[in-house]
């Protein structure tokens, strides 16, 4: 009952933070959301995108699953994302894209690891298949490193495989090639508070925001000046 408790008390903030002014934000949301960005991001208690972005309500339209991963546009994929993503795109005209993956991810480390079933009906398993291609080239890769730096590897390219499997849907890749539309690759480091954006340019993950220093340091950002990418939005 702990939780409840807090969770009610929670949305007692919540809502004099959000209701109690005369002109509050829902007062232009009762008639519609009309968010400029989808965030595709993980289950994991640990990573909220509301949170982490410090967005306010109708700021992003938000599908989170295990493991942050995009179905390609085939006749079998799931339909819950692929709605979802349909929805975002083709009714809310966003205008961005972004797949928020992050460390120590359960679904990925499940990936690559021994094919243990966690109940009989398996769905997290047949779920995770579509990442196994990025599973089988990362042990392909650096089968000889350690298993940290494998499961991270495969983090950071599960990222890369969702956005190309975003491109698989028409209506999406359409507005993506007429520029209306960026797709971004995002990896939030739960080891160091930062946060990691994909430059295509580069074809590596540079920092969009650096870790903090100690605080005895004054808790400032690790790198004053971090090298972002120019362009982080995936090309396709």
């Amino acid at each position: 009952m702990e939780d409840i408790e807090k969770f009610v008390h929670g949305f007692s903030r919540f809502q004099q933070q959000y209701f109690s002014d005369t002109q509050s934000v829902y007062d232009s949301l009762r008639a519609g959301q009309r968010p400029a960005t989808l965030l595709i991001g993980c289950c994991d208690s640990r990573v909220d995108p509301m949170l982490l972005t410090g967005s306010d309500p109708g700021d992003l339209f938000v599908v989170r699953n295990i493991a942050n991963l995009v179905p390609p546009c085939t006749p079998q994929a799931p339909p819950g994302v692929s709605s979802a993503i349909e929805f975002a795109v083709c009714s809310l005209e966003v205008a961005r894209v972004i797949v928020l993956g992050h460390a120590h991810c359960g679904g990925i480390r499940a990936l690559m690891g021994p094919r243990t079933p966690v109940a009989e009906t398996d769905f997290v398993g047949q779920w995770m298949k579509i990442a196994e291609p990025v599973a089988h080239q990362v042990r392909h890769d650096l089968g000889h490193r350690g298993l940290e730096e494998q499961h991270k590897a495969c983090e950071l390219a599960s990222i890369l495989h969702s956005l190309d499997n975003l491109l698989s849907y028409p209506w999406l890749r359409r507005r993506v090639e007429q520029g209306l539309v960026k797709l971004h690759g995002w990896y939030f480091d739960i080891d160091s508070g930062a946060l990691l954006a994909y430059s295509a340019r580069q074809q590596q993950f540079l920092p969009l925001v650096c870790p903090l220093e100690p605080r005895a340091n004054g808790g400032r950002a690790a790198c004053a000046h971090p090298e972002r990418p120019a362009h982080p939005d995936h090309p396709g």
